[in-house]
């Protein structure tokens, strides 16, 4: 049980995962900010990712990171350390991670609406509920 292999926990081979699951595992905003500290820490502890949810919840999304094939978990001890299968990752889907983590963490402004139509105007009465007025 010395060897890294003797202590992982299970997780799928990656040429059987699909795009659709691993683009629905990263939907999640929680998950995704794990992957993102995940990626800049190397490799963490469930207790060693600072988010705004509780262990438990924090617990709970890396298991599902782990069986969409996105994480690796070993044990450390008592304790389950996970990282990113970047490498893995890239090679079955070139460019993907990098695109979702590169991309801005929000969604920009969205456009105004159009300007009314002068046409519309002319329907609308001066308090805008109908020709004349609503009184």
């Amino acid at each position: 049980m010395g060897t890294l292999d003797a202590t992982r926990l299970p997780q799928p081979d990656l040429a059987a995962v699909e795009i659709q699951a691993v683009l629905q595992c990263l939907a999640d905003p929680v998950r995704l900010q794990i992957v993102r500290l995940l990626t800049d820490q190397g490799e963490a502890p469930c207790g060693g990712l600072d988010l705004p949810v509780k262990r438990s919840t924090v617990s709970h999304h890396l298991r599902t990171l782990r069986e969409s094939g996105l994480v690796e978990t070993h044990l450390r001890g008592n304790t389950r350390v996970s990282r990113v299968r970047r490498a893995e990752l890239d090679g079955r889907f070139p460019g993907l991670l990098a695109s979702i983590l590169d991309a801005p963490a929000a969604l920009p402004a969205p456009v105004p609406a159009p300007a009314a139509d002068p046409d519309d105007a002319v329907a609308a009465g001066p308090d805008g509920t109908g020709p004349g007025g609503g009184r």
